[in-house]
């Protein structure tokens, strides 16, 4: 009886111990195939264009003094309505020109600086501004402004509060093409990673897509604008 009982411990006791077995083989074969499989490689891909802005922004600000209200408002409306005149005789349309409303500061008001000594006690600013989709006709023109000085408008305003500016609106048209671009400008540095790690590529991990960016592409020529899209893409390596 208790040599029965021995046998079927003892067949028991391997039977156990060679499902451990298989079970810490099988174990470790998934644990390999895992960690192999999570091997990973990230790239970043660019794509990079070139294009002409399609809208222009440009505000002419002009300065207008004097010691009589009623006389300044007028001398605003004449210059407003000289600078349309000449906006429209070289090419631009009515819709494509804005007027906004006079900045009047009576500088005998102003609590500080008013020593007396002033010349004007009125002192006015006024901007027509042009929103055209003709850039360079709109360019041609900018080098001529100074006709209107010659009419007696004086021009003013600094590249800070009055600067021109260019637009690029069409990014809608040209974003499937910039991703699939830095898409395979990614797995182009992905495969050569591989390669020289004596792995493969495998599948897609995780991929996203940067924010676009839309710059002049250098100072003298801001209507030239470069725009720049830079996608992150996680790939599989396998041996």
């Amino acid at each position: 009886m208790n040599g029965n009982w021995i046998k079927a411990a003892v067949v028991t006791g391997l039977s156990f111990i060679s499902g451990l077995f298989i079970l810490g083989t099988y174990i470790h074969s998934s644990v390999d195939t895992f960690k192999q499989y999570e091997r990973t490689v990230t790239v970043r891909g660019l794509s990079e264009q070139e294009h002409r802005a399609d809208i222009v922004i440009w505000p002419i600000q002009f300065t207008e003094a004097s010691n009589d209200l009623q006389e300044i408002y007028t001398s605003l409306d004449e210059g407003a309505e000289k600078i349309r005149s000449f906006l429209i005789d070289s090419g631009l349309t009515h819709e494509e020109i804005s007027v906004s409303s006079p900045v009047v500061t009576d500088r005998s008001a102003q609590r500080y600086g008013t020593d007396g000594s002033m010349q004007f006690r009125y002192v006015a600013t006024h901007t027509v501004t042009v929103y055209s989709d003709q850039i360079e006709k709109v360019r041609e023109i900018m080098s001529s402004i100074a006709d209107l000085g010659r009419q007696g408008i004086t021009i003013s305003g600094d590249e800070f509060s009055n600067r021109t500016e260019y637009l690029f609106t069409r990014l809608n048209d040209v974003k499937p093409m910039m991703i699939e671009e830095a898409t395979i400008e990614a797995r182009k540095v992905a495969e050569k990673f591989a390669e020289d790690s004596n792995s493969k590529l495998g599948k897609i991990k995780t991929a996203s897509q940067g924010l676009f960016t839309i710059s002049p592409r250098d100072n003298n020529n801001p209507h030239i604008k470069k725009v720049r899209v830079v996608s992150t893409i996680v790939y599989y390596l396998t041996d």
